[in-house]
């Protein structure tokens, strides 16, 4: 047996290792990758599901997790591209070769019952535990036996052939593949869907600012103790919420909850630079991942279900950027005014086929976006990403559905990540996976602990269980 953790109160040991391939012989071919594909740099993004021991006594972990492997083996038939390696092609750009080598699939042990993970700190109850590194290919698997007979499943994908609806899509095909039901939702890889305009056009000149080739980029810095970004989950009450888009709406201008939110921790993140003299003079950068699936299918059913349907990145990260002082000093309803300003301009159709059409100009040299790669003498900057799409309660492999689910990404750069995703209760509640600086979760948790309140076992209701 590996132990691959146990610093903090709890040993994860590896039981079993081998690759999952698609349960048919599969044709090796290549799958370009599409132009907002090629705007995300070789980052792994883990999400994880826990279940409660089953009621049945006749489902034991050994027999869920045979479960598990046969309906993946079977999900790759459709869902090929998680089975194929990324490689570089010869002018130096990822291509995936489909080749169904297949998911590297983990069983592992936990000496922790569900009720004692530590969910609002993950970085020490879930990072390197309960969601595996990836080694190789696209996806990696690890189903984690609890000592209570609960079962945690992890994921590890590669961000540069899935965003998260993708992975969404994936993740429900699977389930329902369990359960013996047909697949919902058959993926598309259709590229030509995103190939750009001929001959390239003039784009909007404001994408310039927005992302940049990576051969400008200075040489990366080393960060500060200061700059080291923690990860947390917190839950946030639907009537809060309420009470917050209320806060955040003026002039019969009704702001959306995922504006207000935003604008009421780009504030509080403002307010962290305050400390230092010179970073409170400086400018913030707050970015919002947004998905173009809708913008770039509204001509017609047809492309509307391709765009639905389609696997791949289809994302932009439009960013706002105002000085501190101004952050602080201003209401929330301006900030939220300002959110709403800058993605109303950006989050168009027209925008996304400038964005394919930007990345053209600028191939084979590789661009990401400029947010990610925030400086040390920049002001404090965060991205903000919807995961309300995040369909927890399809994610039935046949046992149950989870009695939580989330994401974690701790991306890497010096800019921060934030994700609220639906909550388990089906109430409105909001469940917020947070990356970023200990100063600025502190002062979250100082400033506005009545709207964020950390993660805990009596909110998911498993104290008392003996499962």
């Amino acid at each position: 047996m590996v132990v691959v953790g146990g610093d903090e109160g709890f040993m994860v040991s590896v039981k079993k290792k081998e690759m999952v391939a698609a349960m048919l012989p599969m044709q090796e071919h290549w799958l370009p990758l599409s132009n907002l594909d090629l705007l995300l740099p070789p980052l792994d993004v883990s999400l994880f599901l826990c279940y409660k021991k089953p009621i049945t006594i006749s489902t034991t972990t050994t027999t869920m997790v045979g479960i598990l492997k046969k309906a993946l083996a079977q999900a790759l038939v459709s869902y090929y591209a998680f089975g194929g390696e990324v490689v570089e092609n010869s002018v130096g750009e990822p291509e995936l070769l489909c080749n169904n080598n297949g998911v590297e699939f983990i069983e592992a042990f936990a000496d922790v019952k569900l009720q004692n993970l530590d969910f609002y700190n993950p970085d020490e109850s879930v990072e390197g535990k309960l969601v595996p590194k990836k080694k190789l290919g696209v996806l990696a698997v690890q189903v984690t036996e609890l000592k209570c007979g609960g079962l945690v499943v992890g994921c590890t994908f590669d961000h540069r052939i899935s965003d998260a609806h993708s992975a969404n899509m994936f993740l429900v095909s699977w389930a329902e593949i369990a359960q013996s039901k047909p697949i919902s939702t058959l993926p598309s890889f259709r590229r030509s869907i995103l190939n750009p305009r001929y001959p390239v056009g003039e784009y909007d000149r404001s994408l310039d600012e927005m992302y940049i080739p990576i051969s400008t980029l200075p040489p990366p810095e080393e960060p500060s103790p200061s700059d080291h970004l923690l990860s947390r989950i917190y839950y946030i009450k639907a009537n809060d919420l309420i009470d917050l888009q209320s806060l955040a709406s003026s002039n019969e201008c009704k702001r959306t909850k995922l504006e207000s939110f935003s604008a009421l921790l780009w504030k509080i993140v403002a307010k962290s630079a305050t400390k230092d003299t010179i970073a409170s003079n400086k400018v913030s950068n707050m970015g919002v991942v947004v998905d173009g699936r809708t913008r770039l299918g509204h001509d017609g059913v047809h492309k509307a279900t391709k765009m639905e349907t389609y696997f791949g990145n289809v994302l932009s990260i439009p960013y706002g950027s105002i000085r501190v002082n101004d952050l602080i000093s201003k209401p929330l309803n301006w900030v939220a005014d300002e959110i709403h300003g800058f993605l109303e301009t950006l989050v168009t159709k027209d925008h996304f086929l400038d964005l394919i059409d930007w990345v053209e100009a600028h191939r084979p040299e590789p661009a990401m976006c400029k947010i990610y790669n925030s400086r040390n003498d920049d002001g404090p900057a965060f991205v903000v990403s919807s995961g309300q799409r995040f369909p927890v309660e399809k994610m039935d492999f046949g046992w149950g559905e989870p009695i939580f689910g989330s994401y974690h990404f701790p991306w890497g750069g010096r800019c921060g990540y934030v994700m609220p995703m639906p909550g388990p209760r089906r109430n409105g509640d909001w469940i917020v996976y947070m990356h970023l600086s200990k100063g600025q979760l502190e002062l979250i948790e100082t400033e506005a602990s009545n709207v964020f309140k950390p993660l805990t076992p009596e909110y998911l209701n498993v104290v008392s269980t003996s499962s």
